[in-house]
């Protein structure tokens, strides 16, 4: 099989097209509540939440290994390798987005107002840090949920 077909039957393969779907349904939703959710919002704002701005509503990285994870168990069955392999790597990313990255976002919070406060009073300067934004549970349940159901969907219907 040449590059160009192994790249076209991409395209007709349920699981990666439902773990695709899944990134870009939840990144269109994500860009959706944050248009809903913040007053001042610019459209260069709006198309950095779609494209590359981590965390948020739903969230796009639970979504995706869900639906990697449902798919692997839908086409190879539960008991297999595979599947045991997706469904460990989508725990690692679940738990990563909740609660590691979660973490280090807020303490960079706190570090940053610290820095900004010390800096009020001493005069001296103070660069910010990356602000890492992790999820919330409900942001990754509902990105986890988007994905097992839009898996599930790509199965039921392209058969």
């Amino acid at each position: 099989m040449n590059a160009a077909m192994a790249i076209k039957s991409l395209f007709f393969n349920p699981m990666f097209l439902s773990t695709v779907s899944s990134l870009c349904v939840a990144q269109v939703l994500k860009m959706v509540f944050y248009l809903i959710t913040f007053k001042h919002k610019t459209r260069r704002d709006a198309i950095e939440t779609m494209i590359w701005r981590t965390g948020g509503m739903p969230s796009s990285h639970s979504a995706t290994v869900c639906a990697l994870a449902t798919s692997a168990g839908i086409r190879h069955g539960i008991d297999s390798d595979f599947f045991i392999f997706c469904l460990f790597f989508a725990m690692v990313v679940l738990r990563d987005s909740v609660g590691v990255r979660r973490a280090a976002g807020l303490q960079a919070k706190a570090l940053n107002n610290l820095g900004k406060q010390s800096a009020k009073l001493t005069g001296l300067d103070f660069h910010s840090v990356k602000e890492v934004q992790g999820h919330t549970p409900l942001e990754v349940l509902v990105g986890s949920c988007l994905g097992i159901f839009i898996a599930i969907c790509f199965y039921l219907f392209m058969k």
